[in-house]
């Protein structure tokens, strides 16, 4: 069976010479180059650079001084060096310790200042409060500091919120250091005092500051946020008299650093996110860089298409006999006859003058203009030829392949 009206024309060589192989090809090296090589890895090195660089830099920033809020070291707006060099000046002699244990052996008539006393043991605070301070200041403290510190206060757990953000605030109390400063900066956390306690500075109807007074001569003093203590705040309104007034009643300040990296519970779990050093953030980052630009140099084309000679040049009419024998193993006769028919339509339309639209021939123009073509053929003769039913059997489809030959004939030459 012939499906030569399917395929395109046979490619003949256009020498006597043999078909190429493969064996006739030149032999060359399949290894890149240096060339090679340095174009294929130039960016990426030059983005291994770029991230060593920028590595070595934020180490170096990360080796600067920085120091946590409330640092009396600290120039920053939320350092307290302000505030220090100010007692200084006023002749008291301003100390700073990181051990907790120097707390409860500093002087009796000592001032101790203790920023977030929550981070202290149990143990450390009874020793702390054993100690018997003229003055003890506790910034921000909850309710496990103050009952071991000054059980005559406690944290405000009503309906409203436990905390408020600083702002100016009349001192509303008759505390001399508050009398004093005037308006200062109060917020942070509120406040029960209880009786024999100076509350100050109200927000929302609670304290912000409480005054307790020992037996003994001691006094703890309690204050919600030591915002009015930072170099930002500690010229606004009365802050820095209040400031003087609280560290300064004696000659010797004793200003406890305390460790933020520590739990509240020196015994306490701490979750996988806190055992990772700090520094492993900044690796991560770098890491996910790298592995961005590696996937964008990846991603780059590898480069042009190379040429290949094919080892074998096969004849189109090999490749036409191939898809037969498969329709006929299929016995696909339809799908054959589907193919030689609408070959056919597409061969016949130039000749006839009909158009074709969309890759597709008008049925009733085509059929029209072979009737104007070959008077001598019935119209339905034609029809049935291009447009009917599939074959049922190898001989019927033989006999339509020869039926669309001769047609195609007749028309070219009627």
């Amino acid at each position: 069976m012939s499906l030569s009206t399917t395929t395109e024309p046979t490619t003949e060589p256009t020498t006597g010479a043999p078909a190429a192989t493969a064996a006739d090809a030149p032999a060359s090296s399949l290894s890149p180059t240096l060339r090679q090589l340095w174009h294929r890895t130039r960016w990426f090195l030059a983005a291994a650079v770029l991230l060593l660089l920028a590595g070595l830099l934020l180490a170096g920033l990360d080796n600067s001084a920085g120091y946590p809020a409330l640092d009396p070291r600290s120039p920053d707006g939320t350092g307290t060096k302000a505030v220090a060099e100010l007692l200084r000046g006023h002749g008291v002699t301003v100390s700073t310790t990181a051990d907790p244990g120097a707390l409860a052996t500093a002087g009796p008539d000592d001032t101790v200042l203790v920023p977030v006393p929550d981070l202290l043991t149990s143990d450390q605070l009874r020793a702390l409060g054993a100690a018997g301070h003229r003055r003890l200041v506790l910034l921000s403290p909850d309710s496990t500091a103050l009952d071991v510190l000054a059980p005559a206060v406690q944290p405000y757990t009503g309906d409203g919120p436990e905390g408020v953000t600083s702002a100016a605030t009349a001192p509303g109390c008759t505390l001399a250091e508050a009398e004093v400063a005037g308006t200062a900066e109060a917020g942070g956390r509120l406040y029960r005092g209880g009786p024999g306690t100076a509350a100050c500075y109200p927000r929302l109807g609670h304290p912000t500051l409480v005054s307790a007074r020992g037996a003994d001569g001691s006094e703890v003093v309690v204050v919600g946020s030591g915002r009015f203590l930072t170099n930002e705040y500690l010229t606004h309104e009365g802050n820095a008299s209040l400031a003087l007034g609280l560290l300064g009643s004696q000659p010797h300040l004793v200003w406890y650093l305390p460790d933020y990296a520590a739990s509240a519970a020196a015994n306490g779990d701490k979750s996988f996110t806190e055992l990772i050093p700090s520094g492993w953030s900044w690796a991560a980052v770098q890491l996910a860089v790298a592995v961005v630009l590696a996937a964008l140099w990846r991603a780059r084309r590898l480069g042009p298409l190379v040429a290949e000679q094919l080892p074998v040049v096969v004849r189109a009419a090999e490749t036409t006999e191939g898809r037969a024998r498969l329709y006929q193993l299929a016995k696909a006769r339809g799908r054959a006859a589907e193919a030689l028919r609408r070959a056919a339509r597409h061969r016949l339309a130039p000749v006839l003058g009909v158009s074709v639209t969309a890759g597709q021939v008008d049925s009733h123009t085509l059929l029209a203009a072979l009737g104007d073509r070959l008077t001598d053929r019935p119209a339905g003769d034609l029809a049935g030829l291009l447009y009917g039913p599939p074959p049922t059997d190898d001989a019927a489809l033989l006999r339509l392949a020869d039926d669309l030959d001769a047609l195609e004939r007749q028309v070219r030459q009627p």
